[in-house]
């Protein structure tokens, strides 16, 4: 008998671990059919992002203000406005649409700017039929006159008002820059999140030579870059096993999924692999992953999660401080620096 596939992320009974993250893939409908039908257990929008809707707020307050001196003789003068939309407006008629299109949970993603503007969008996406809501905690910390501790406050507050306004499942995208990552983890959790999502990926401006200009440059993850979220999901599991963790960065494969599995994780998120090779891609994972499990003879992913974590790993160590000694050693040894996965338990 094939392996069981079925998993729970954030309260929600999903038929994979294989969900595809938030990209300008999973803002259109049609699309979203595909990779649902290949196989992605959730999908996860793009970002809300507070500051577009307030840009366009700004924008239509100054076009409305353009004729403001001016005194129309005709009715025609001053054309009708019709009913006007903004960014936040079509972002719950698209989610509206997913709802309507595919079964599986949708996830709205959300990225805000303000504490207000976390909690009342957070409201609206809530009630617009989100299955789950997923907080982008996204902020680059450049202001010297701001302590760790001011920011890292800021952020828990962040989640534990809308943790108060909403009462759908939450999910946290945290960056791996804190000081203390498995403290601000737990501390998160406390503020209200059901799930962690590790992790953002900081995108870093590039400089233009020629045109002397600051020019923002996309880079899609690479495999290595999973084995960030792997080591914190190891560490985190035993220290939070009623939590939800997803992998985010770097999955690529049915074996990518089945480390992050094994470290600990509930689901594995892809975003650049399906931007590499299509919708489609999903199908291949899931495959590889089944494969993967029928041939190691695991029963279910139930079966093979955590089997790596921290408190599982026969050396746990080597998600510490030994790892880095021995990664600078390892370079003159073949083959992969990894461990390979265990066996199932008996």
């Amino acid at each position: 008998m094939s392996a069981d596939l079925a998993t729970r992320y954030l309260g929600l009974e999903l038929s994979s671990p294989v969900v595809a993250s938030a990209s300008p893939l999973t803002g259109d409908v049609e699309t979203v059919r595909a990779l649902v039908d290949a196989g992605a257990a959730a999908v996860v929008m793009p970002s809300l992002f507070e500051e577009e809707i307030l840009q366009e707020e700004l924008e239509l307050t100054r076009a409305l203000e353009a004729g403001a001196e001016h005194f129309s003789e005709a009715a025609t003068y001053f054309p009708s406005v019709p009913e006007l939309v903004n960014a936040a407006d079509r972002y719950v008629a698209c989610l509206a649409e997913l709802k309507g299109a595919v079964a599986v949970p949708i996830v709205a993603s959300l990225n805000a700017d303000t504490r207000g503007g976390w909690v009342r969008h957070a409201g609206r996406l809530a009630s617009a039929g989100a299955d789950a809501i997923e907080l982008n905690l996204y902020t680059v910390a450049a202001d010297p006159e701001r302590s760790g501790v001011e920011v890292e406050a800021e952020l828990l507050g962040v989640v534990a008002d809308v943790r108060r306004a909403v009462e759908v499942p939450l999910a946290v995208k945290l960056s791996p820059y804190f000081s203390s990552m498995a403290h601000m983890a737990r501390q998160v959790v406390g503020a209200g999140a059901d799930g962690l999502v590790l992790f953002n990926r900081f995108y870093q401006p590039d400089i233009d030579l020629e045109a002397l200009d600051v020019v923002p440059r996309v880079e899609l993850s690479s495999r290595w870059e999973l084995r960030l979220p792997l080591r914190w999901i190891a560490i985190l599991r035993p220290l939070l096993p009623d939590t939800s963790l997803a992998a985010t960065s770097g999955i690529a494969s049915g074996q990518d999924v089945a480390k992050a599995v094994a470290a600990g994780a509930d689901v594995a998120m892809m975003t650049s692999a399906v931007l590499r090779h299509g919708p489609g891609h999903v199908s291949t994972v899931i495959g590889e992953l089944r494969r993967w499990l029928d041939d190691h003879g695991y029963a279910s992913v139930g079966q093979l999660r955590g089997s790596m974590s921290y408190a599982a790993s026969a050396d746990p160590s080597a998600f510490e401080r030994a790892n880095y000694r021995q990664v600078l050693h390892s370079w003159t040894s073949p083959g992969e620096l990894s461990s390979p996965l265990p066996p199932p338990p008996s």
